[in-house]
């Protein structure tokens, strides 16, 4: 009996050992291929976890780029709140999933994510519902973000952030373009005093002249290591407004004086980040900023035929790109707005596009280097409203959990928390 006894204890001793060794060595999978229930807040559940101090492993093409970390107090019961489908997985298990990653036959790698990125976005604070596709997302995914603007930018305030996203703005100073339509509107005049106020409390005599100065800070940004996020009409505009400084590219509606009839001529490309060689469209009653963005009549497709097909790239020499396109998906429906499509002969040789409709000649989906930084852009305005359309509601987001336009958004946010890694090629 006196045995049994010690051989009880032993057995329970040994357990209590074991227990937490097991407990360590077990690690949480979070699926991203088309079995995750809420691929959205998946990120947002990543984003937390690196705000823990906890690192997460991204497996770049391994089940649509899944997330895996180990087992932390209070981890599940966040992904059971959040929705967020996953796996509990031994260690032996994981060690497999890395071998299988491991195989240089394998378009697999593993990016380790290590500090909690600080997100700014730069956008107005009379922003409409209908304005910005971004910040829906990030609030929907519970990512925090700080919203700066124009006195922020100017007062030096970018260095503070790791990424930089920028409403779908308009930085020729031609207020959206929105003047046939929308200027009797009163949040038309409204956004246009508050502009006219921020230049004049800048020191600028023209919005057209502030914003300009406002693209140079963030190209400042960039070069000095920051990541920046553009979609819609903040991509074009931006490299607009880039090659026009100085020059004054809108009518009297907008400034008070006409436009340099020159302007065209004058344009510096060398000074833009994505587009050369692009015409401006100066016309007031025209809703467009130049020929960059794909015509509408040009482009042959609708809604029911409108996709764009995402690259592969190299997982194991080719990390960055790969990041930024991991999706349950390759083929993206496409979605309007301002602007909606790069025209591909216009995009920098340079400049690495990551989504194309090949056929119509036209690019989705970009990325390029500056300095030590890096910059996305990414054309149309909401990738789950097809033509959203000025004074809609916002989309909501609960009825697409698993969009794979939205995924794209997401993979910028958890772009600059991956551990640099030394090139191969």
């Amino acid at each position: 009996m006196k045995n049994l006894r010690l051989l009880s204890l032993l057995l329970v001793l040994a357990a209590g050992l074991l227990g937490p060794l097991a407990a360590r060595a077990n690690h949480i999978l979070i699926p991203m291929d088309k079995s995750q229930k809420e691929h959205l807040k998946a990120y947002g559940a990543a984003y937390w976890l690196l705000g823990k101090q906890v690192e997460v492993d991204w497996l770049l093409n391994y089940r649509g780029g899944a997330f895996a970390f180990d087992v932390v107090p209070g981890a599940e019961n966040e992904l059971a709140v959040r929705g967020v489908s996953y796996q509990v997985i031994s260690e032996a298990q994981y060690t497999s999933i890395l071998s299988e990653i491991a195989d240089p036959n394998a378009n697999m790698d593993l990016m380790k994510l290590e500090k909690v990125p600080k997100i700014a976005v730069y956008t107005p604070k009379g922003k409409m519902p209908w304005d910005d596709a971004v910040t829906m997302v990030l609030t929907y995914a519970e990512i925090p973000f700080t919203p700066i603007y124009d006195d922020e930018v100017l007062r030096g305030d970018l260095p503070k952030y790791d990424w930089l996203h920028l409403h779908h703005e308009d930085f020729t100073g031609q207020y959206g373009k929105f003047y046939a339509s929308y200027r009797s509107r009163p949040w038309y005049q409204q956004q246009q005093r508050d502009a006219e106020a921020a230049a004049k409390r800048n020191g600028f005599a023209k919005v057209s002249q502030m914003k300009g100065a406002v693209t140079v800070k963030m190209q400042e940004f960039i070069a000095g290591g920051g990541f920046m996020f553009a979609m819609c009409s903040a991509t074009d505009s931006y490299d607009i407004a880039l090659a026009g400084l100085g020059l004054d590219m809108v009518e009297s509606m907008y400034d008070g004086d006409p436009a340099d009839r020159q302007a065209q001529s004058k344009l510096n490309f060398n000074r833009t980040l994505a587009f050369q060689n692009f015409q401006l469209r100066p016309n007031p009653f025209e809703y467009e900023y130049s020929n960059i963005d794909m015509d509408p009549r040009e482009r042959g497709v609708y809604e029911d035929n409108d996709y764009f097909q995402l690259f592969n790239f190299s997982a194991k020499y080719d990390p960055v790109p790969t990041m930024l396109s991991q999706n349950h998906e390759r083929t993206i429906k496409g979605f309007m707005g301002q602007t909606t499509a790069f025209r591909k002969s216009l995009v920098k040789p340079d400049v690495v596009v990551m989504g194309e409709n090949k056929a119509s000649g036209e690019v989705r989906y970009m990325h390029g280097t500056l300095g030590k930084g890096t910059w996305t852009f990414y054309g149309g305005h909401d990738p789950e409203d097809y033509q959203h359309l000025v004074e809609e509601e916002p989309t909501d987001l609960s009825l697409h959990p698993n969009s794979p336009g939205y995924r794209l958004i997401l993979n910028n946010i958890l772009f600059p928390a991956a551990k640099k890694k030394k090139q191969k090629t």
